[in-house]
This record gives C-alpha cells, structure tokens and sequence, in this order.
C-alpha cells in the first residue's frame, strides 16, 4: 500500500498534468512578441503540430507518464503561490517539460539541446551553459520543474528590480557579487557565437570587445574595474532603453 505522501505526490502531478488548454491571457499587441511567442511555445511539444490530443486521450495517458517521472515536482498551489503563472498555464508548462525529460528534471545537454532550437544557425552552447547554470538555482547540475518556473516567472512577470537581479546574476559567472571585465567579455563572446555569422549586418570580430567597454564606461561608476549590483541597478533603472527591454517578454505567454 502506498504511503499518504506517495498519493500526495501523486495527486499533485496528476493535478498539475490534468490540463491541456492554450495558455491564458490576452494576444500580444505587437506582431515581435507574437513571433517570440510562437517560438517559445515550439519548444513545449504539447503546441507542435500533430500534437492537439484531446483533454480525455491526455487523461488517459497519464498514469503511464507518471511512472516515468522520478521528481516529481511540489504540489501545484504551492507554485501558484511563488509564481507568477495561474493553474492552467502550470498545467501547460509542467507537460511541455515532463515530455522534454520523463524524469522531471534537466541536465546541462539536455538544456543546451533544446535551447539551441532558438538558433539553428549559431552556437549557443556557451550561453546556455550559462543560462542553465542560473536557473540551477541549487547548484546541483540539473534544473528541476520548480526551479524552471520559478526562473521564468521572474523573467516573463517579475518585476522590474527581479528581472534586473535575474541578469546580474546570470552574468556573474563565479556568483561573488561582482561583474568582472572577463565575465562579461565571456558572456558577449557566447552571445555572438551564439547569434552566428550570418546577421545583417555583419558583425565585426572586435564588436564583442566593443560591447564590454561601454558596458564598463555606463555601469563601473566608481572605475575600480567591477560593476556591483547597485551599479548595476542604479545604471539600468535611469537607461530607458533598457527599461523597454525589461518590458519585451511580458506578453509572451
């Protein structure tokens, strides 16, 4: 007989699977968001073509699937709760992710394949190791179905300052408070290996490099050679373009 905590774990993963509908929420207004949309929801297989079962073949299913899953994620009101995202959009999400990994959580290839579908043209190896290594908010290399929401929620909804400590954190590579000339020169370099040689217009070897200096020349105040978290909070909230930026993913799902 199973034990009051397996069926809650059970039940937990079968209330947030149980729904198939489209994601909630008004359209975006402008058509580069739709665009952003479309690919991201590409990624989750329950919106590619030919998958449009219906809400009773996917009840039907669920018990097979559940045998499969090894970490299985926290009860979905809980998440309701430190998320951003309502039920039915958990709903959607944890079955986008449990098809992707039957086990329930992702490794660092995993991630990597699934994100270089973003940019078939490019590499985007290297940011993705670092972009996995900031949703592995546990440090224990893999990405379970809570840290992957509780990430996205704050880039997709969070607000202004969460998304701004979101960024600093991805590009404080060793996680020491600080950005350093050679942790943002890694991170522009994996940005343009990872957009590839084919933009118009062309990129310059050196652009990269070029980047990094105008980083340091708005963020570094004090030019003692790092950018802090206040520097960085300060410069940002007074860039209006980055302000707008802020704003891109927030009709995303």
């Amino acid at each position: 007989m199973k034990s009051r905590s397996q069926d809650q774990s059970l039940s937990d993963s079968r209330d947030l699977d149980r729904s198939y509908d489209p994601l909630t929420g008004n359209p975006p207004s402008k058509p580069n968001k739709k665009t952003i949309k479309q690919r991201f929801l590409k990624l989750l297989p329950c919106f590619r073509s030919g998958s449009g079962s219906s809400v009773a073949q996917s009840n039907i299913t669920d018990d097979a699937e559940l045998s499969t899953v090894h970490c299985r994620p926290e009860g979905l009101d809980h998440l309701v709760q430190k998320t951003n995202f309502s039920k039915k959009e958990l709903q959607v999400l944890y079955r986008g992710f449990k098809n992707e990994c039957p086990s329930g959580v992702v490794n660092e290839e995993t991630f990597k394949s699934i994100y270089s579908q973003f940019f078939p043209h490019g590499d985007s190896s290297m940011y993705a190791h670092f972009l996995f290594e900031a949703f592995d908010t546990r440090n224990n290399g893999s990405v379970s179905f809570e840290d992957f929401v509780e990430s996205l929620s704050i880039i997709l909804r969070g607000s202004i300052n969460d998304k701004l400590n979101w960024a600093f954190n991805l590009y404080d590579l060793n996680k020491d408070g600080c950005i350093t000339r050679e942790e943002m020169t890694d991170i522009m370099h994996s940005i343009y290996d990872m957009m590839g040689k084919y933009t118009c217009p062309c990129m310059m070897d050196n652009a990269p490099n070029e980047h990094v200096d105008t980083f340091f020349q708005k963020m570094d105040k004090n030019n003692d050679g790092v950018v802090t978290i206040e520097e960085f909070l300060e410069t940002c909230q007074k860039d209006e373009s980055i302000m707008q930026s802020m704003h891109m993913f927030d009709s995303v799902i």
